[in-house]
């Protein structure tokens, strides 16, 4: 019979290769500064994006999804004509407001709480294509 220190051994040495989970990984979701955060986000957001015809049901999911993980994004303009594309700057935790180390004393540090961990900061790509039926092809990627 395994004891549980055993067992946490054996998963804490798993790699993605032999059958671990992406929460293997040493990575701080947190961090938008490091390529691989901005791959997997990119990924969640294209592959919630695809699953669905109708684009309000799909902003709806995806704003509840990145404010799971603290990101929000501004009102969605209407998606008219036949095709079209827009960028939607995202803040992480309402942004950030305050001091900082450098901040005068007479000002105040005021972003989208990105933007200082990446230049130019985040944005969700949203573009839509109308089908023949109707329906509406939504592509959703961070950028």
């Amino acid at each position: 019979m395994k004891t549980f220190k055993s067992y946490l051994k054996e998963v804490s040495s798993m790699t993605l290769d032999q059958g671990g989970s992406a929460m293997d990984q040493d990575m701080n979701r947190g961090d938008y500064s490091d390529p691989k955060v901005i791959v997997a986000l990119d990924r969640f957001v294209g592959a919630i994006a695809r699953n669905y015809t109708i684009p309000e049901s799909a902003v709806i999911t995806l704003r509840s999804s990145l404010s799971k993980i603290g990101l929000t994004f501004g009102e969605v303009p209407m998606m008219e004509g036949e095709s079209g594309s827009f960028d939607l700057p995202l803040t992480s935790f309402g942004g950030r407001f305050g001091k900082g180390i450098d901040t005068p004393h007479d000002q105040f540090e005021s972003d989208d709480g990105i933007s200082n961990q990446r230049e130019g900061g985040l944005k969700l790509v949203l573009s839509y294509a109308k089908q023949e039926d109707n329906s509406c092809r939504l592509n959703a990627s961070i950028k």
